[in-house]
């Protein structure tokens, strides 16, 4: 993909995709960044930013856009759901497919052409639903 843009997969770019697909946390730039830079200890945080903006341009990782105020990023770029902890802003992956009927159920009662849906599930995680009181 990256060939069909003109750009080239930079030790950079390799070494952020790597340390996403390592972790299953849904990082914010800010924390992949620390991860980074124990491989890299010489990149900027502003390479981090441009280069996941242009992995999530290329289809490569997926910007979450969930609840929060921190932009968070997945190394799976597959079309899946996520659950997040309304206590501690946790985000984990569900483990269903995407639910084809959603956007069937809703080609029937709007004139926009579906091409996709984001859905995003929301409770308390199992550490904060042990820490409630």
């Amino acid at each position: 993909m990256l060939e069909n843009q003109n750009l080239r997969m930079t030790r950079q770019r390799q070494v952020i995709l790597e340390e996403l697909r390592k972790v299953k946390t849904h990082p914010s730039a800010d924390e992949l960044y620390e991860n980074v830079k124990r491989r890299l200890p010489r990149i900027s945080l502003g390479t981090v930013y441009r280069n996941l903006e242009i992995l999530t341009r290329l289809g490569e990782i997926q910007h979450v856009e969930i609840g929060g105020a921190m932009k968070r990023f997945d190394g799976n770029p597959t079309n899946h759901y996520h659950i997040r902890c309304t206590r501690c802003a946790r985000i984990d992956d569900v483990r269903i497919g995407p639910l084809k009927q959603v956007e069937d159920a809703l080609a029937g009662s709007t004139d926009y052409q579906i091409t996709g849906h984001r859905l995003e599930f929301v409770g308390l995680c199992r550490k904060c639903s042990r820490n409630k009181s």
